[in-house]
């Protein structure tokens, strides 16, 4: 079992590199690079995985004269893991507090992962004047996947807790790499991804993001957002096996204006699979007029 024995705390803090900021709800950390003068990009990334998921993306744009901003997620990676209750709420208002303490006013082009992709769209059915352009990567939200029989017991009191306990948190790491179509990935993943899991409150993050709904159908939130005048762009990976296929067709019904560009031989995250293909399509994309 890996087992919650260090505190997010001032120490840990110092070898996690990047930047922390104190938000309402908690230490949220970040890295800010590229070209201050140019157009905002924000990152976010997905349900467990911390913003390493996109180190391709964050180079790959920093290098081509954009201003990005990636971050973790409350009870993900390094950021704190307050005692609260992991519902969308809480993961626009870490945006939205993120982006005011950073002094961002001008609107700003989100690219979003899986759960990402729904806090994403949320934001911007929220706040529709402080978003430019939108990039959905495999996002969470057009179906509910909380049937599932794991997610079904992890919404059941104390049932989850106690199996964690005796199977140890293993199951997530694996349930996390099956995002890959390329096996060749995982162990390096796999690595990075336990470091997070060593830090008190990370499951309970994850099992109160579960039992608040954040693995059910948002479908009203892309219906409004089809009825907006935003430019958005959508990535599904043709063999994902954690958002299956079948619910970008769902999105593309309720987003009749969007860019959709399946992505083949791929599992849930593309942009980190396969790069080289979708770098170029969202920097075309963001470089649009």
């Amino acid at each position: 079992m890996q087992a919650e024995t260090k505190e997010l705390n001032d120490e840990a803090r110092k070898s996690a590199g990047g930047a922390f900021i104190k938000l309402p709800s908690g230490f949220t950390h970040y890295e800010l690079g590229g070209n201050e003068s140019g157009e905002v990009v924000v990152l976010i990334h997905g349900f467990s995985v911390p913003y390493f998921i996109y180190n391709p993306t964050f180079d790959f744009l920093t290098q081509s004269g954009f201003h990005v901003l990636r971050y973790d997620l409350f009870g993900r990676g390094f950021s704190d893991r307050p005692t609260v209750d992991y519902n969308l709420d809480l993961f626009i208002n870490q945006l939205a507090d993120l982006l005011d303490a950073l002094r961002f006013t001008r609107p700003v082009n989100l690219i979003g992962l899986s759960m990402g992709g729904l806090i994403a769209s949320a934001f911007t059915v929220r706040y529709p004047a402080r978003v430019h352009k939108l990039t959905l990567i495999d996002p969470a939200g057009a179906k509910s996947v909380a049937q599932r029989p794991l997610l079904k017991m992890v919404k059941m009191p104390f049932v989850a807790e106690a199996v964690l306990s005796l199977v140890g948190s293993e199951a997530l790491i694996h349930s996390a790499a099956k995002d890959f179509f390329d096996p060749a990935l995982v162990q390096h993943f796999m690595a990075q991804y336990k470091i997070q899991m060593q830090y008190k409150g990370f499951t309970r993050a994850i099992l109160s993001s579960v039992r608040n709904g954040l693995l059910d159908s948002f479908i009203q939130i892309y219906e409004t957002l089809g009825k907006m005048n935003k430019r958005i762009l959508l990535f599904w990976g043709r063999h994902d096996q954690t958002l299956p296929f079948e619910h970008s067709q769902i999105l593309c019904a309720e987003l009749p204006s969007i860019q959709f560009h399946i992505v083949e031989n791929c599992g849930h995250i593309p942009h980190y699979e396969k790069p080289n293909e979708v770098n170029p399509i969202v920097l075309e994309f963001l470089r649009k007029i």
